[in-house]
Formats: structure tokens, sequence, C-alpha cells
């Protein structure tokens, strides 16, 4: 096992998608992402977006968590 690559623990994300009619009758899906921790949130249209909103949020360096029992 690599040790000297950082790990990530597990993100928390809060997601909330609705459909939207189109001009011509068809149905896209648009949603907002929100991290859970920071309170970052994005908007999207459409699967792919979704997909690289999260890549993007995935990729940046997260707050340091506190430790268990820490106040």
């Amino acid at each position: 096992m690599d040790n000297t690559s950082p790990t990530r623990q597990s993100e928390l994300f809060m997601l909330r998608l609705w459909p939207e009619e189109q001009g011509d009758g068809a149905i896209a899906w648009r949603g907002r992402i929100q991290h859970a921790l920071t309170g970052r949130t994005a908007y999207f249209q459409g699967w792919p977006a979704l997909a690289t909103v999260l890549d993007n949020f995935l990729s940046e360096p997260t707050p340091k968590r506190r430790a268990q029992g820490e106040i």
C-alpha cells in the first residue's frame, strides 16, 4: 500500500433534483448540489453537468476536519 498519497475520507452532499419541461415538450433534469461541510453550492442541468460539478468539488482540498471528540 502506498502511504505517501493522501487519502480522502468520505464527502457528504445534499442534492436536489427537479424536472423542467423544455419548449419542445422534452424533460430536462436540473439540480442543486451543496457540499455539507463547506456549504459550497452549484447548480447544473443534465447528468453530465452533475458529474463535472462533483469532479470539481472532489478535486479541491477540503477544510481540516476536527478529530473525533474535539470541540
